[in-house]
């Protein structure tokens, strides 16, 4: 695995994390949908090779 590919999904991982600390009911769970759905497009982008 690439380091770039690595770091995008640890960046991922603390802003959900964040989020979890931070924010509370229907806006943690849109946050997470919208970080869940960035983190299939990367997977996606990287076994494409992009």
């Amino acid at each position: 695995m690439t380091t770039r590919f690595l770091w995008a999904l640890g960046v991922y991982a603390v802003l959900a994390l964040m989020a979890a600390f931070t924010l509370d009911g229907n806006l943690r769970l849109a946050v997470w949908i919208l970080l869940a759905g960035l983190t299939v497009k990367t997977c996606i982008a990287y076994k494409a090779g992009w």
